[in-house]
C-alpha cells in the first residue's frame, strides 16, 4: 500500500463550492476565468460577469422555492450553460441532481423520481413533458424549465426583484460535509443509482488535481495558463475541471459543438488539454500521413526518423548526436506541435490508456500526457502521472491524500477526501458507499515500489499484467451488455422486437422490428391511406426517425463499445411460421443472423454509421 499525504497548498482555502464564485471576483476582476464558444470562436467571460450571471440565476432559484438542501435536477448540455446553472444551484444552497442532457426518458422518470427535486432545468419540451406527467406524484417538483423556451432568462426572471446578499447568505450558511451533487451516472443497469458527492468531496479532488499538475502551471505565466476540454469529456470530468480551474485560476474553454475539435484545438492554441489518448494518436497518425504524402526527404522517412528520435528523447535516452538530429528533424515535430496550436504543454487523459511509444514520442517533444483513473465514487480521479515522468502503461501514483491498496483478489480499493458519501436513498435497496473508508473501484491492477498504479482491466477479465487493454471508462462487452440494450429498445411501444449485433465486429448494430397494432395507428394518425400495405408504412423516414431518436437516447452516456451506431428496421416481425421465433417467443438468433446476413453486412458499410437507418 502506498499513501501520499496532504502538503501545505498555495491554493485558496474554500468551505463550500458557492464560494469559488466570489473569490473569482476578487481575485481576478475582470480578467477571464472561462471562454465560451460563439459566433467568432470564443468569448471571454470575466470573473465578474460569471459572479454576476451566477448571482442571477441563484436569485431566481430562491425566488422559485429553493431552499437550503433542496435539489434541482439538471439536464442541461455541457458546457457553458450548465456550468452557470451548477454554480447557480451551490450558490442558492441546493444541490444539484445531475443527468445528461440526452438522457432517456427512462432515465429522467428515474432520476426525479430518487432525488425528488424542488425544481427543475431541463433541455426541452419533451423533457418538460416528461417531467410535468410525475407532478402529480412527486408532490415537491414545483417550476420546471425547458431550455429551448426562455432559456436562462426564464430562470433568473422570478428573482430579479430580490437583492443579492440573500445569496450570500445562502453561500455563508453552507458546510462543506453537505451534500452538493448527485451524480446519476448512465450505465447498462436497469436501475441506476446517483453518487452522492459532498462539497468537501468535490474540492478536495479538485485540489488534488491541481497540485499534481502544479509543476507545469509553475512554467506558464497566469495569463498564459488556459485548458480546453475535449468534446468526449462529459458530466462529471467536465463539472471536475471547471472547479479545479476556478480554484487554481486557470481559464476553462468550452469546445464548441458540432466542429471538429483538432480543428478547434489548432485556433485556440491551449497550453493544457484535456482529451482522450485516441484524440492524441489521431493527431499523430494525421500529421504522418501528411508527411507521407509529400515523400522526398521531408516524406515518409524523415517523419518516421523524427519518431524515432523523439522515443528516444522521451525515454530520457540522450546521446550526444541528438542535439544536431533534433534540429535536423524540428520540422517534423514542429508540424505537430502546431497541431495542437504551438503552446501546449501539457494533455491530461483522464482515461489513460495511451499508446507506449505513441507516449514518449509526445515527451520526446515536451509535451507531457498525463494518464489518470478515477471513478465519479471517488471524486473523478485517484492517480494522476507525474509531470515529467512518462511510463507508458501505468496511470501514476494517488494524489495528495488519497491512498491505493490492493485486495487479495488484486481489486484496486482507494480512500481519500474525494471518495463519495454513498448513493442516494442506498438505505432503501441495501446500497453502501465504502467500508472503513476503503471504497472497491472494481478494477484490478498492482502497485510497484514506488507506489504507481498498472491497471490489469475490469474485476473478472483476464488479467494483463503488461499493458492497460482498456482505460477506466471502457469495459469488455458481454453478451449480457447487448442483452440489455435490447431490453431498453423494447421499452418503445412500437418496436416488437431487436437484436444487438456486435461482436467480432467494429462497432454495435442492431435489427429492428414494429408492432402491427402499432404501425397500424401510425398509419391512422400520419393520415396515410388505408390502403398503405403496413410493412410499406414501417419502412417510411418518418417511422425511421422515430426509431433514429429512441437509439440516441439509449446512446446517451453509454461508453462507446455499447453504443449502436446503426440500425435496420424490418418490415415484418419475426414469427414462428418464419423459422425465427420459438413457440416460447425467444428468437432463434442464429437462424435470424442467417436469414439477414445481408442487411447485416450493409450496416458495416462505411456509409452506414452516417445513414443510421437502413
Amino acid at each position: 500500500m502506498r499513501q501520499s499525504r496532504t502538503s501545505d497548498s498555495p491554493l485558496p482555502r474554500v468551505n463550500v463550492l458557492g464560494e469559488l464564485v466570489y473569490l473569482c471576483a476578487e481575485r481576478d476582476g475582470d480578467n477571464a476565468v472561462l471562454q465560451c464558444p460563439d459566433a467568432d470562436g470564443w468569448r471571454d467571460v470575466g470573473a465578474t460577469e460569471f459572479l454576476t450571471s451566477v448571482t442571477k440565476l441563484a436569485k431566481g432559484l430562491i425566488a422559485a422555492g429553493v431552499v437550503r438542501g433542496d435539489r434541482v435536477l439538471v439536464a442541461a448540455p455541457d458546457g457553458y450553460e450548465r456550468t452557470l446553472l451548477t454554480f447557480a444551484v451551490w450558490a442558492a444552497g441546493g444541490v444539484v441532481a445531475w443527468v445528461p442532457s440526452r438522457c432517456s426518458p427512462g432515465l429522467l422518470q428515474w432520476a426525479l423520481r430518487d432525488s425528488r427535486p424542488a425544481v427543475a432545468v431541463l433541455r426541452n419540451q419533451r423533457q418538460a413533458r416528461v417531467a410535468a406527467s410525475l407532478q402529480h406524484e412527486i408532490v415537491d417538483l414545483g417550476r420546471v424549465w425547458a431550455l429551448d423556451e426562455g432559456g436562462l432568462d426564464a430562470i433568473a426572471k422570478p428573482g430579479a426583484y430580490m437583492d443579492g446578499t440573500a445569496v450570500r447568505f445562502r453561500v455563508e450558511e453552507g458546510n462543506a460535509q453537505d451534500p452538493a451533487l448527485i451524480y446519476y451516472t448512465p450505465t447498462t443497469r436497469r436501475r441506476v443509482r446517483g453518487a452522492v458527492l459532498s462539497h468537501r468531496n468535490l474540492l478536495g479532488a479538485a485540489t488534488a488535481l491541481m497540485e499534481r499538475l502544479s509543476p507545469v502551471l509553475r512554467e506558464l505565466r497566469p495569463a498564459d495558463a488556459v485548458a480546453l476540454l475535449g468534446p468526449q469529456l462529459q458530466g462529471f470530468a467536465t463539472c471536475l475541471a471547471v472547479v479545479a480551474g476556478t480554484l487554481a485560476g486557470v481559464r476553462i474553454a468550452f469546445p464548441r459543438p458540432g466542429e471538429v475539435f483538432a480543428h478547434q484545438v489548432r485556433a485556440f492554441a491551449p497550453t493544457l488539454l484535456v482529451a482522450d489518448a485516441e484524440f492524441l494518436t489521431r493527431v499523430y497518425e494525421v500529421e504522418r500521413s501528411r508527411a507521407q504524402q509529400q515523400g522526398g526527404w521531408d516524406g515518409a522517412q524523415g517523419f518516421e526518423a523524427a519518431t524515432r528520435l523523439a522515443v528516444d528523447l522521451g525515454r530520457k535516452k540522450r546521446r550526444p548526436w541528438q542535439r544536431v538530429s533534433r534540429a535536423l528533424y524540428d520540422w517534423a515535430f514542429a508540424r505537430v506541435r502546431d497541431a495542437f496550436g504551438g503552446r501546449l504543454r501539457a494533455v491530461v487523459c483522464p482515461q489513460g490508456g495511451m499508446e507506449e511509444q505513441v507516449a514518449y514520442y509526445y515527451s520526446g517533444l515536451g509535451i507531457s500526457v498525463l494518464e489518470g483513473f478515477g471513478l465519479v465514487e471517488a471524486g473523478g480521479l485517484a492517480t494522476l502521472t507525474v509531470p515529467g515522468e512518462c511510463r507508458p502503461g501505468t496511470v501514476g501514483p494517488p494524489l495528495e491524500g488519497t491512498e491505493l491498496k490492493i485486495a487479495e483478489d488484486n481489486e484496486i480499493l482507494v480512500r481519500g477526501p474525494g471518495v463519495f458519501t454513498g448513493y442516494h436513498n442506498a438505505i432503501y435497496d441495501g446500497g453502501q458507499a465504502a467500508q472503513d473508508g476503503w471504497l472497491a473501484t472494481g478494477w484490478r491492477g498492482e502497485l510497484d515500489d514506488r507506489g504507481w498504479l498498472t491497471l490489469w482491466g475490469r474485476k473478472g477479465d483476464t488479467p494483463s499484467r503488461s499493458v492497460v487493454e482498456e482505460p477506466p471508462a471502457v469495459g469488455k462487452v458481454v453478451a449480457a451488455d447487448y442483452a440489455v440494450l435490447e431490453a431498453r429498445l423494447l421499452e418503445h411501444p412500437l418496436i416488437s422486437q431487436a437484436i444487438v449485433l456486435g461482436e467480432g465486429r467494429p462497432y454495435a448494430t442492431a435489427l429492428i422490428t414494429l408492432k402491427r397494432d402499432q404501425l397500424e395507428y401510425w398509419r391512422l394518425v400520419n393520415n396515410m391511406p388505408l390502403t398503405t400495405p403496413l410493412e410499406q408504412v414501417a419502412l417510411t423516414p418518418e417511422v425511421g426517425e422515430e426509431i433514429r431518436r429512441v437509439v440516441e437516447e439509449i446512446n446517451q452516456g453509454m461508453p462507446p463499445e455499447l453504443t449502436i451506431r446503426a440500425f435496420h428496421v424490418l418490415p415484418e416481425e419475426f414469427t414462428p411460421a418464419s423459422g425465427l421465433l420459438l413457440p416460447s417467443g425467444r428468437l432463434r438468433r442464429d437462424a435470424v443472423l442467417r436469414a439477414f446476413a445481408e442487411e447485416i453486412e450493409a450496416l458495416y458499410a462505411p456509409s452506414s454509421q452516417e445513414e443510421g437507418h437502413q
